[in-house]
C-alpha cells in the first residue's frame, strides 16, 4: 500500500509519494512530473494527460482543459460564464441548472459534468503511480484552493470517489506549501518562544494566493489567507490581445474571429512571456501560417509587458496588502516570504514582495512541487502504512459562517465561525425545543467569491416537548472537518424526568436543606427558603423537615438530522462510478486493440522489408512466392486503413496468424542455412579435439598415463562416427538451393557435437587415481632406528620410553 499527495492544478498535476528515503515526485509516461489537467476524447479513444494536452489545436472541441474552475457551480454562475469566453469546447446547463461538457465519445454524444472530467483526470494519475510505485493506489491527500466553499470542496471529494480514490484529507494549498516548508526545518522555535512568521506566495496559473503562518517546532498554524482570481493565463490573455490588436493593423487578421487561432496565439504569448522573466531585451514572437497562410511577426520587451498588466499587478498588490492587515503582522514580524507557482517567477512580482513585506522573495522551496509534496507528508502522518514524526498542522476557515432558524419568536440568525477561525474544529448549540427544527447554514453575505452563499440546510427530526409539554434541550454539534466542509454532524436531545422517593423525616439546622442526588444540569442544591419581617431584616431560619426527595434522571436522545447540501447522492455517485468503470474497461480493451492492430502494421512493413531483394529472406523464398506474398501485404495494408480500420483485436491477431504461418518456412529455412556453417565447424573442432588427445596418448602423454586402451579404442571410434556423418552431411548440401528446405537439419548437427564431446569428456577428464597410502612402520622411519618428535625434534630409540618436550614418564 502507498499514500501520495496530489497537486490538482488547474493547467497542471504532480503526484507525489512518501519513501523510506523522503518524499519523491512520481513522473508520468512521457517521463514528466507535470501532467497537464486535459482530457481529451477521439472517436473510440479517452485520452488523457500530455497525448490530450498535445491534440488541444487538432481536436479543440473534444479537448477538456480548465475544467476546475467549474467544480461545484451552477451554469448561470458569473464566474463560470466569463471561463466560458475561454474555453473551446461545447458547455451547456443541465436538467438541474449544473454544468454539462458535451463531447464525441464512442461515436455517440456524451454529456459529462466536471466531477466526470476530474474523476478522469484523477484515473490517469492513480494510473501512473500504480506504474512507478507498482502497488496499489488507494489513499491520498488532495490540495485545494483556501478560497474553495462547501460546494467546491464536495464536488472535488464527488470526483475522487467516482475514480475510486479514499481522500483522507482535502487540504489548503497554502497549508501544503508551509507543511512543505517547516517539516524539515530543525531551527524552528520552542512552543514557549516566539513563533517564526513566514509569508507564502502563490501565484499559479488561475490564481493567487497569499498566506501567513507561524511555526512552532512540530507544529504551523495558519494565520490569514488572501486570495485573487488573478494568475499566469491573465498576462498570457493580455499579451495575446496585445498582439492580436497589432496583427489587426499591420496583417489585417483578426485572431479572435477563431478559437484555433486565438489558441495558438495564447500558446506563443506564453512562451514569450516566460523567456521575458530571464531576458529584459525586447524579444521577438513568430508564427508562421498563423492564419489564412500569413507567417506573423512581432516582438515586446519586459518594461512594455509590465505596463499593459498593469492592473493585474495592482490587483496582486491589493492581495499582498489585505494579508497584512488581516494577520496583524508587521514587516519587522516576518522572517521570511517564500514564493510558489509558475508566475511567481515575474520580475514584477518579486519587486512588490520585497516592497511590501520588506524581505526579498526567497526560493527554498521546489516552486513547481512544493504543494504535492506537503500533500503527500500530510497523507503520509494520517495513513498508518507509513511511519513519520508527527507535525500539527492548525489550518484557518476563510470566511464568516452564520446558521439562522425560525421559532415561534419569529427568525434567529447567529455567527458560529469568525473568520480565519481555526479548523478542523466543534460547536455545540444549545437550544430549547418542543418540536422539530429546521436550521439553515450560510457564509456571511459578500464574504464569498460564489454566486449562492448558502451551505445547506439541516432538518433535526425527533424532538418532542416533555412529560409537562415544556421545552426539552438540545444540543446540535456544528462542524468544520478536516477537509474543511462545515457540515451539522450530530444533534442530542436531553429528556429529563423528575420522580419522587421516600426518605427518614430530617429536620433542617441553621437555614441549610439537603439537595436532591440530582443528576444532570441540575447539581447544585437550591437555595434555603428563609423568612423576612416587613422591616426587610431576615429572620431566623425555618425548620423545614420533608419526607420525599425528587430524583432528576437525564437520557440523551440521538435525533437524526437529514441534510440538502452540494453534491451528488449515493445514487448518482454509484452511478457515476460503474460510468468510469466501464471507460476504465474500455480504454484497457482499446489499448490491447490498438496494439494488435499495430503489430499487424508492423508486420507487413517488416516481412516486405526482408523479402525484398536484399532483405534477410530475399534468397530462402522463390521469385513466384515472394510475388504472391508481397500482393498478400497490400492488400492487408490497405484493408488496415480502410475498412480494417476499427475491426476487434482478434481479427488483427488472425490476420497476423496467418501471415507468421506463410513467412514459417522462409524464417525456419534463414535459420537453418546461418547457422550450419558455424555448427559444422564447431562439429569438425571437435573431432579434431578428440584426435588429438588419442595420438597424445600414443606418445606417452603423462597426463593421460591413467587412461586404458580400451577407452582410446572407444573414442577414436566415436571420432571415426562423427567423421564419416561429418561428411556425409556435407556432400547432401552440395547443390541444394536455399530456396529448398535443408536435408541436414541443424538440429542434428549440434546433436553429434554434443553426443561426441559428452564421449570424449568422460573419458579425457577421468581424474587419475591417489597413490596408496605407505604402511605406518614405513612412515615412521622402517625398521626399529631413531624417530624424531614433532614438538621437541629429540631422538630416541624406538624399543626405549618415548619422551616430549611437554611432559615425561617412566613406562616399565
Amino acid at each position: 500500500m502507498s499514500v501520495i499527495g496530489i497537486d490538482f492544478g488547474n493547467e497542471s498535476c504532480y503526484v507525489a509519494v512518501a519513501k523510506a528515503g523522503g518524499i519523491e515526485t512520481i513522473a508520468n509516461d512521457y517521463s514528466l512530473r507535470a501532467t497537464p489537467s486535459f482530457v481529451a476524447f477521439a472517436g473510440r479513444n479517452r485520452v488523457l494527460g500530455v497525448a490530450a494536452k498535445n491534440q488541444q489545436v487538432t481536436n479543440m472541441n473534444n479537448t477538456i482543459g480548465g475544467f476546475k474552475r467549474l467544480l461545484g457551480r451552477k451554469f448561470g454562475d458569473p464566474v463560470v460564464q466569463e471561463e466560458l469566453r475561454s474555453l473551446p469546447y461545447q458547455v451547456e446547463a443541465t436538467a438541474d441548472g449544473g454544468i454539462g461538457i458535451r463531447v464525441n465519445y464512442l461515436d455517440e454524444e456524451h454529456v459529462f459534468t466536471p466531477e466526470q472530467i476530474t474523476a478522469m483526470l484523477f484515473t490517469k494519475l492513480k494510473e501512473d503511480a500504480f506504474k512507478e510505485l507498482k502497488t496499489q493506489i488507494n489513499d491520498c491527500v488532495i490540495t485545494v484552493p483556501s478560497y474553495f466553499t462547501n460546494a467546491e470542496r464536495q464536488a472535488l471529494l464527488d470526483a475522487a470517489n467516482i475514480c475510486g480514490l479514499n481522500v483522507l484529507r482535502l487540504m489548503n494549498e497554502t497549508t501544503a506549501t508551509a507543511l512543505s516548508y517547516g517539516f524539515y526545518k530543525q531551527d524552528l522555535p520552542a512552543p514557549e518562544e516566539k513563533p517564526r512568521n513566514v509569508v507564502f506566495v502563490d501565484c499559479g496559473h488561475a490564481s493567487l494566493q497569499v498566506s501567513a503562518c507561524s511555526f512552532h517546532k512540530g507544529a504551523l498554524k495558519m494565520l490569514a489567507s488572501c486570495s485573487d482570481s488573478v494568475g499566469g493565463r491573465d498576462f498570457d490573455l493580455m499579451l495575446a490581445m496585445h498582439f492580436n490588436k497589432e496583427f489587426l493593423t499591420k496583417y489585417k487578421i483578426d485572431a479572435s474571429s477563431k478559437k484555433r487561432a486565438f489558441l495558438r496565439l495564447m500558446t506563443e504569448a506564453e512562451k514569450l512571456k516566460k523567456n521575458m522573466s530571464a531576458n529584459s531585451t525586447k524579444l521577438p514572437l513568430n508564427i508562421e501560417c498563423f492564419m489564412n497562410e500569413i507567417d506573423v511577426h512581432s516582438s515586446l520587451q519586459r518594461s512594455d509587458m509590465e505596463e499593459l498588466c498593469s492592473h493585474l499587478f495592482q490587483r496582486i498588490e491589493k492581495t499582498m496588502r489585505k494579508l497584512m492587515v488581516d494577520s496583524k503582522l508587521a514587516p519587522e514580524d516576518i522572517h521570511s516570504v517564500e514564493i510558489v507557482g509558475g508566475s511567481s517567477r515575474i520580475p514584477a512580482i518579486k519587486h512588490l514582495i520585497e516592497q511590501i513585506f520588506g524581505k526579498p522573495a526567497s526560493t527554498t522551496l521546489n516552486q513547481d512541487e512544493a504543494v504535492s509534496r506537503g500533500a503527500a507528508l500530510q497523507c503520509a502522518i494520517l495513513s498508518p502504512a507509513v511511519r513519520v514524526r508527527e507535525f500539527s498542522c492548525t489550518d484557518v476557515q476563510a470566511y464568516p459562517v452564520m446558521i439562522s432558524w425560525t421559532d415561534a419568536e419569529g427568525p434567529h440568525e447567529m455567527k458560529v465561525f469568525e473568520q480565519y477561525h481555526s479548523a478542523p474544529f466543534c460547536r455545540l448549540l444549545t437550544v430549547h425545543r418542543k418540536d422539530p427544527m429546521t436550521i439553515n447554514m450560510h457564509y456571511e453575505a459578500d464574504s464569498v467569491p460564489y454566486l449562492d452563499p448558502v451551505i445547506g440546510s439541516y432538518h433535526v427530526k425527533g424532538i418532542k416537548p416533555d412529560a409537562a409539554g415544556e421545552s426539552q434541550e438540545v444540543k446540535v454539534k456544528v462542524r468544520i472537518n478536516s477537509n474543511g466542509i462545515i457540515l451539522i454532524s450530530s444533534a442530542t436531545m436531553y429528556e429529563r424526568k423528575e420522580s419522587e422517593e421516600p426518605v427518614s423525616p430530617t429536620p433542617a439546622t441553621n437555614g441549610e436543606q439537603k439537595a436532591g442526588d440530582g443528576s444532570g444540569p441540575q447539581a447544585a442544591a437550591p437555595p434555603s427558603p428563609q423568612a423576612s419581617d416587613d422591616t426587610g431584616k431576615v429572620g431566623e431560619p425555618m425548620d423545614i423537615q420533608e419526607d420525599k426527595k425528587k430524583k432528576v434522571t437525564t437520557k440523551q436522545v440521538e435525533l437524526t438530522v437529514e441534510s440538502q447540501t452540494h453534491g451528488y447522492g449515493t445514487s448518482e455517485l454509484h452511478k457515476y462510478f460503474e460510468e468510469e468503470m466501464k471507460m476504465i474497461a474500455n480504454d484497457r480493451q482499446e489499448k490491447e486493440r490498438i496494439d494488435a492492430r499495430n503489430a499487424l502494421e508492423e508486420a507487413v512493413y517488416e516481412v516486405r522489408e526482408k523479402i525484398q531483394e536484399e532483405g534477410l529472406l530475399h534468397a530462402y523464398i522463390e521469385a513466384k512466392d515472394a510475388s504472391d506474398i508481397c500482393r498478400e501485404l497490400e492488400e492487408t495494408e490497405n484493408w488496415l486503413y480502410e475498412e480494417g480500420e476499427s475491426c476487434e483485436k482478434a481479427v488483427y491477431k488472425e490476420r497476423l496468424e496467418k501471415l507468421r504461418v506463410k513467412m514459417e518456412p522462409m524464417r525456419v529455412r534463414y535459420e537453418e542455412y546461418s547457422g550450419q556453417e558455424q555448427a559444422f565447424t564447431e562439429l569438425g573442432h571437435s573431432i579434431q579435439q578428440t584426435l588429438k588427445a588419442v595420438e597424445l596418448y600414443r606418445a606417452k602423454e603423462p597426463k593421460y598415463d591413467h587412461l586404458t586402451e580400451t577407452e582410446m579404442i572407444n573414442i577414436t571410434e566415436a571420432a571415426q562416427k562423427a567423421q564419416k556423418w561429418y561428411d556425409e552431411a556435407r556432400s547432401k548440401l552440395v547443390g541444394v538451393r536455399k530456396t529448398q528446405d535443408t536435408p541436414v537439419k541443424l538440429a542434428d548437427i549440434r546433436h553429434e557435437t554434443q553426443t561426441l564431446t559428452a564421449c570424449t569428456n568422460s573419458v579425457l577428464n577421468r581424474p587419475k587415481p591417489k597413490p596408496p597410502t605407505p604402511p605406518a612402520d614405513q612412515q615412521n622411519g622402517g625398521n626399529g632406528g631413531s624417530e624424531q618428535t614433532a614438538a621437541g625434534g629429540e631422538q630416541h630409540d624406538s624399543h626405549g620410553p618415548k619422551q616430549t618436550t611437554e611432559d615425561s614418564m617412566d613406562v616399565e
